[in-house]
């Protein structure tokens, strides 16, 4: 097992205004760009060549992480002039690969924190000699999801998109985004144009005859995609829920970065962090919440499972709860920003000027 292809082009539009100037995989999660777990844990699983397939700003992917070697890989980097969906994004990169037609190739969706054994899955690939093997796992509710039943082998029966009643609800098996294709494989896919391999790929090999392999793995897996999760995510990484070799410190109730100021009697906790040079000031209370550099939280704030972006400000009493404030905003004193509000990034809101309450 030596390659794998990370599919990192996506525009997060769910997570605005966290991408409007950082692509999602760039956006940091405790204390790193969350692409940084997701290499470590591949590198940790023995990969060691991954070609990630670029789109939107792909610009800056290889400024910070260059050739790889400071991670102990070999990295390349491939940008799509057009966005080609999951199944054209692959074998846009296919050419990079080194692998023989048998092999294995790790394909990753550049979104999902994941505890996965990703050695189970290649060997679970080998052993059933699978054309795709897919990492499933079950949820509560998979109204939201595409379900994938197996047989009593794991092989996988069907590909059924998101049910929309009881009775379309045959299994809580879920794809969870992460795949070892057979090389050859990967060339069937159609060349430059849009192609979704869960649309388009799977069912279409399913239909030829192909042996698609399921792997149930119930460890940690949370799907990134919207502001809510992304700050769960990054909490559970500090917290140590979600397992990652490159959480920059120990794992605790907190996490405060390099060159970050935090007053003696700030209390943070639930897995916050504090990015570098941002500053928590006294008698604020920060929970469950990423503070990226150079923010500033002012006295007496209080903020709950949010994330306060790049250079942004929050004003002394104000509090936040499960809000995004977006880089280089201005949150006034005295605000009360409550469940899935958005501050884009620069906006200024005065003194006050927001409130869920009465003012007494």
């Amino acid at each position: 097992m030596t390659e794998a292809i990370l599919l990192v082009g996506g525009k997060g539009t769910r997570l605005r205004p966290l991408t409007v100037h950082t692509p999602k995989p760039m956006v940091r999660a405790a204390g790193v760009p969350f692409l940084t777990h997701q290499l470590a844990r591949a590198r940790a699983a023995g990969v060691d060549h991954i070609v990630l397939a670029t789109s939107y700003l792909a610009e800056v992917f290889e400024p910070h992480f260059g050739d790889g070697s400071s991670l102990g890989l070999h990295l390349e980097y491939v940008t799509e002039e057009e966005p080609l969906g999951t199944g054209g994004a692959i074998r846009n990169v296919a050419a990079r690969l080194h692998s023989a037609p048998d092999d294995p190739v790790l394909v990753f969706n550049g979104d999902i924190l994941t505890g996965l054994d990703i050695g189970a899955l290649v060997r679970t690939h080998e052993e059933t000699r699978a054309d795709v093997s897919l990492h499933l796992t079950k949820v509560t509710d998979p109204r939201a999801y595409g379900l994938v039943p197996t047989d009593d082998t794991g092989r996988v029966l069907a590909f059924l998109e998101k049910p929309q009643t009881p009775e379309e609800i045959v299994t809580d098996q879920i794809n969870a985004g992460a795949y070892v294709f057979r090389r050859s494989v990967i060339d069937t896919i159609p060349q430059g144009r849009p192609v979704s391999v869960e649309r388009e790929t799977f069912p279409e090999l399913l239909a030829a005859g192909a042996h698609l392999q399921g792997m149930v793995d119930s460890t940690y897996w949370l799907d990134l995609g919207t502001p809510a999760a992304f700050v769960r995510g990054s909490a559970d990484l500090v917290l140590g829920r979600a397992p990652s070799p490159a959480v920059p410190g120990r794992c605790g109730d907190r996490l405060i970065l390099p060159t970050a100021r935090v007053a003696a009697d700030a209390k943070l906790t639930g897995g916050t962090v504090v990015g570098e040079g941002a500053y928590v000031a006294e008698g604020a209370r920060v929970s469950g919440s990423t503070i990226l550099p150079g923010a500033v939280i002012e006295p007496g704030a209080v903020i709950t499972d949010s994330l306060i972006g790049t250079r942004a400000r929050v004003g002394e009493r104000s509090v936040l709860t499960g809000t995004v404030i977006g880089d280089g905003a201005i949150i006034g004193p005295d605000n009360e920003l409550l469940d899935g509000m958005r501050i884009w990034c620069d906006a200024r809101i005065p003194a006050g000027a927001v409130r869920f309450s009465s003012d007494q």
